[in-house]
Order: structure tokens, then sequence, then C-alpha cells
């Protein structure tokens, strides 16, 4: 039993000076310097082929179709799509998290205009406005341009 107790407390006084080493060198270091330890395979840069040049763009259209309860009791019906990097995986995955939060900026922007704002509707007003709101929101990357598909305003009857 004292023999496991001193292979232990061994074990984990080695953890501790290996963790203060790190930590002392990660501090003297500079942050341009290069990778103490590299594992796998060196990677080396190939000059792209042609195919690969061009970056794999799509249209995001995650947001379906929104029906959008107006202030005058009529309902808009509208498809928001955008062009965006399939090759950029961070920004997709956050596009894909933040589907709601998109969803609720066109409701909350569409929902509060008054029954003037709606019977001369503005569609690039309102593509420049609510561009401006996703972008606020994401963190990863930009949107570019807003495409509105489908646009309907049914009138209450």
């Amino acid at each position: 039993m004292r023999i496991l107790y001193l292979v232990l407390l061994c074990a984990a006084g080695l953890l501790i000076l290996l963790l203060i080493t790190g930590t002392i060198i990660g501090l003297v270091r500079s942050p341009n310097a290069e990778a103490l330890l590299k594992l796998g395979k060196p990677v080396t840069k190939q000059s792209a082929s042609p195919e690969m040049q061009f970056s794999d763009t799509r249209t995001f259209s995650g947001l379906g179709q929104l029906r959008i309860p107006l202030s005058n009791s009529s309902v808009l019906v509208l498809s928001i799509a955008f062009p965006y990097q399939a090759d950029d995986i961070p920004f997709t995955e956050e596009l894909a998290v933040k589907i709601g939060d998109l969803k609720n900026i066109a409701y909350d922007y569409f929902s509060s205009l008054n029954e003037h704002q709606i019977t001369y509707f503005d569609e690039e007003a309102a593509k420049a406005e609510i561009l401006k709101l996703y972008n606020a929101n994401l963190r990863l990357g930009r949107i570019e341009a807003l495409y509105f598909h489908n646009l309907m305003i049914i009138n209450a009857t």
C-alpha cells in the first residue's frame, strides 16, 4: 500500500513539474515562434490546380419560408437566401447554429413596419437593413448580399 502511495505521489509531482515547465515556456516564448513539437507528416504547400483556385460558393436557404404577421394584420410570406463560401467550415457551422436568431431578426424587422411602410415597401432598403443586422449578429464571417424569394403580402380580410 505504501509503494502505491509513493508511485502516485511521484506521478502527481511529475505532472505538476510538467505543468509549471510548460507554463514558463509558454510565457517566455514569442507568439511568432515555431512549434517545439510537430506531430504527423509535414505539410508541403502545393500549387492549387485550376479547379481548386475557385472556392465553392453556395446559397444558404436554411431559413426556409417565413410567415411574418405584420402590424396591419396582414401576413408577409418571404424566403431569405444569401451566398456563402462552403469551404469556410466555421462560418457554415455558425450559420447553422444561428438560424433561429436570423429568423427572429427578420420577424422583428418586418413586424415592426407600420401600415404606410408596408404599403410602400422598399425591398432594397429592407435588404440593406436586415443585412446589417445579420452581420452584427455573426462573428466568424460576413454576408455580402441577401436575396428575397417568394415575397408576398397576404392582406387580412
